[in-house]
């Protein structure tokens, strides 16, 4: 009879011990290759210093079949025991039968899973446990059927379950006068460090006439920065480093524009100049292997530069290296690929816990500079610190915008030389509008968590760019990490935590996983995971993001370039081609959002998420990644709202929709013609064409963000996707903070500090409006105006008579009905031939299923 499936929500402690002696080498599915082939590559690899020979068993956890965790590669010893004793940890947030337990061998290739026998702990003997389930298991054939292996074998097993708090939720901090270390994330690289200073940015630049007038606790109101700018202002007061790290970089943009001017130097010619007067000036750029043409033997695998998810983004990297080549600029381009073997076709899925290819990429934006100790702080004049920039805008061409996003009359001025439209096939500023609007959120930190963004790089620099070399040496010449730049006893003071998505392969002084009980015990006291082929692995960002949703209390506000993960929740069948059990985007993060709005429901307490996206993600909207990327994000979309569905049902509240729950926006403009516009037309008939006499476009929604009870904010490079949360893919930083004054639970001030300041001002470029309704997102009254305001205007951008729009924010265009079904609003996106639910192509397989 087969199992129930329950629900684990909440941790997994696993500690996986040891098995009795056992010749797991002589298992017939011990390698693919086969047993004697195997041992000879051992050989050559030990010969060419690449191996010692040696055979190393891991163990992978799943539930059912979406792999949670794994420990290192241990050595094998035929003779003996097989020892790990290894504690893993790991959340969940799945409907599950069994954890499955399966020994693996440490493959020759880089990639390749080869399984030797598996043990099985069914869910309802873990959830019947008030402690914890530890005991011998038999180690059965690795093909899920019940028939043990030869002689017997046995590991044994402690795991321990703790469910998410029921009802979960009191917010960040409990009260105001709580431990300010209360709401740090647990088990990660890096400290919460108080003391700090947060500048939130809204897009690449603030014009003058942006002015929400948002009110704050305590009488003052909410002031927009100014992006770019407050760039450039550091890099060209910096006197000691400049330190940069872009998954683009292009030395021809400038950062400051200005009606009238060229707005003064580029960022190459800063940079050079910064240099020349001994600044050190050090540069680490995604080395992008699309920005030359590819092999031949690559092509006949299936890729081309066309087929790439990143198509036409043109990241400039060569161009860069060349321009700094010679000067006293230093520039490494660095790429991601360590696997051994060769990318997989397209067709493939990627397995877990993998090590890095050539498809994931370097994504962290990053600028650390030296700085001038601002006014009011405690320090003597003269004095400097560490500020750092984190968040989701690259300097490069396309991202410099205002909340204004114009289509068409800007391209004469502020973005002239500046056309950026890869979604139109064809597009050119000789041709016209309209460009693809940019929105973006980036963020400046002052105080002692900047110094951990300096240490991020330096990380980084040791492994991949000169070693020691070039690094400044800041001792006497910048405030010490501990220095606090406001006191954590002033109100204006931040709590500040930085997260990673990372690996040892691309990091200096990670702890090495090699089995040993030290090094498991330095790995796990790193707040590390272990990966493949014992690399060790920082997944801080996915665990930030969980975190923040199991505390949230009342609503949840996300914008984010993509939206796909927990692929093991989706329908079955609902991957195409390829099972949801085997598609990558394993990531909890939307399951996590939609079993939050269930336990509110199920409490009968209100609770709101508000999700902005692009219409689609970078790219042709009907290229196979683009479509397959829309599909994997409709499947991840309808898992949720049957999750909503079923607890409205379940709660017999047959009046309310899951839309009042969980909504999905997406933003875009429309404008009239206007005097000063390129002359030039797009070729009628066209997607382009179509967009240019509709004179309507999306805004590319780029954020990465996410804001938790007008409390607490996450900032950073990572998308909601599984390159971006995985660890051992994209590298990835971000950043989450808080006010410990301005907080709910503080009945004199409540969350009405920075961050709600920062999330009004957003949805005032979004809707025009800062209605005191919007003050309490979770409020229904909020949600249902949010929603009628942005179904009014997509009647206005629909329309065929050209208009202005008043504001930007649109519905997604999807339907849902009472039972969570979701359905398109319209076949294909306005002015394309592109469906909008998305569909496998032929070719393309899981390749592009997470997303960049």
């Amino acid at each position: 009879m087969a199992l129930p499936r329950l629900l684990l929500h909440g941790t997994i402690e696993a500690k996986i011990s040891h098995t009795t002696p056992y010749d797991f080498d002589q298992c017939a599915s011990a390698t693919l290759l086969g047993f004697r082939w195997r041992h000879l590559l051992q050989g050559v690899e030990k010969a060419i210093g690449v191996g010692d020979g040696k055979t190393r068993l891991h163990v992978t956890v799943s539930l059912d079949s979406a792999p949670i965790a794994r420990t290192a590669d241990v050595i094998h010893d035929p003779a003996r025991s097989t020892e790990w004793n290894q504690t893993i940890r790991a959340y969940c947030a799945h409907n599950a039968a069994q954890v499955v337990f399966s020994i693996a061998i440490q493959s020759t290739g880089s990639n390749e899973e080869n399984i030797l026998g598996r043990a099985f702990l069914p869910v309802t003997e873990l959830l019947a446990q008030e402690s914890e389930v530890a005991r011998w298991f038999h180690v059965m054939d690795p093909d899920y059927t019940e028939h043990e292996l030869r002689d017997q074998p046995q590991i044994y097993l402690r795991i321990k379950f703790d469910a998410a708090a029921a009802g979960q939720g009191g917010g960040i901090a409990y009260a105001p006068s709580a431990d300010p270390t209360a709401a740090a994330v647990p088990h990660t690289f890096f400290p919460q460090c108080p003391g700090s200073r947060v500048t939130l940015y809204q897009d690449a630049h603030c014009l003058g006439s942006f002015a929400p007038a948002i009110q704050l606790a305590g009488g003052g109101h909410y002031q927009p920065g100014r992006c770019w700018e407050d760039v450039f202002d550091a890099i060209d007061k910096a006197q000691h480093l400049v330190y940069i790290t872009g998954w683009s970089v292009n030395t021809d943009i400038r950062l400051v524009r200005r009606d009238g001017d060229d707005g003064g130097e580029t960022l190459g010619k800063l940079l050079k100049r910064k240099a020349s007067k001994g600044v050190r000036v050090l540069l680490l750029v995604w080395n992008d292997p699309t920005s030359v043409p590819l092999p031949l033997l690559l092509r006949l695998l299936g890729y081309n530069n066309f087929d790439l998810p990143w198509v036409g983004q043109h990241t400039h990297d060569e161009d860069t290296a060349a321009y700094f080549r010679g000067s006293n600029v230093h520039c490494v381009l660095v790429g991601r690929s360590v696997a051994l073997a060769p990318p997989p076709p397209p067709s493939s899925a990627r397995r877990a816990f993998e090590l890095p290819n050539w498809l994931d990429t370097h994504h962290q934006k990053t600028i650390i500079v030296d700085h001038d100790v601002p006014p009011g702080a405690a320090s003597a004049d003269g004095d400097r610190h560490i500020v750092s920039f984190v968040g989701g805008i690259d300097l490069c061409d396309g991202r410099y915008d205002t909340q204004s996003h114009c289509l068409f009359s800007t391209l004469d001025a502020e973005h002239k030389g500046d056309f950026h439209q890869i979604s139109l096939e064809g597009a050119s500023s000789d041709l016209g509008g309209p460009r693809m609007p940019w929105h973006d959120i980036h963020s400046k930190i002052e105080g002692p968590a900047a110094w951990d963004v300096l240490r991020n790089f330096e990380q980084r620099w040791k492994k991949q760019g000169a070693g020691d070399e070039l690094l400044v040496d800041l001792m006497n010449l910048v405030k010490l990490p501990s220095w606090q730049v406001v006191p954590a006893s002033d109100k204006e003071a931040w709590n500040v935590q930085m997260f990673r998505s990372i690996d040892s392969t691309a990091v200096a002084n990670f702890p090495v996983a090699d089995g040993t009980a030290g090094s498991i015990t330095a790995v796990t006291n790193a707040g590390l995971v272990c990966g493949r082929h014992n690399t060790t692995v920082d997944r801080s960002v996915q665990d930030a993001y969980i975190h923040a949703i199991r505390r949230a209390k009342n609503f949840i506000y996300i914008e984010n370039q993509y939206f796909i993960g927990s692929a093991f929740q989706w329908a079955p069948g609902s991957a195409g081609r390829v099972s949801a059990i085997n598609v990558p985007p394993q990531n909890l993060v939307p399951r996590e959002l939609s079993l939050k709005i269930a336990s509110k429901i199920e409490a009968g307490e209100p609770f709101a998420v508000y999700v902005v996206l692009p219409m689609w993600s970078d790219g042709l909207p009907d290229s196979w990644s683009v479509q397959e990327m829309l599909l994997w994000q409709r499947n991840t979309i309808e898992m949720m709202y049957k999750d909503v569905a079923d607890a409205l049902q379940k709660a017999k509240m047959t009046n309310a929709s899951p839309r009042d729950y969980l909504t999905f926006f997406c933003l875009g403009n429309r404008e009239l013609k206007s005097s000063g516009e390129p002359a030039g037309a797009a070729p009628p008939g066209t997607p382009y064409g179509r967009a240019q006499k509709a004179r309507r476009f999306m805004i590319y929604v780029h954020s990465k963000m996410m804001i938790v009870d007008d409390e607490y904010i996450i900032v950073g490079s990572a998308n909601i996707n599984q390159r971006s949360m995985d660890g051992a893919r994209d590298t990835e930083i971000a950043m989450g903070a808080y006010q410990p004054y301005y907080l709910n639970a503080n009945s004199q001030a409540g969350a009405r500090g920075q961050v709600h300041g920062f999330r009004m001002s957003l949805w005032y470029e979004h809707l025009g409006s800062k209605d005191d309704v919007l003050l309490n997102p979770a409020d229904p009254r909020c949600v249902r105006m949010v929603n009628d305001m942005a179904d009014a205007n997509w009647s206005r951008y629909a329309q065929e008579v050209p208009c202005d729009l008043p504001f930007h924010l649109l519905p997604y265009p999807i339907t849902v009905a009472e039972d969570g079904s979701v359905t398109d609003s319209m076949e294909c996106f306005l002015d394309t031939e592109a469906p909008v639910r998305g569909k496998i192509s032929a070719i393309g397989g899981a390749a592009s299923a997470t997303g960049r």
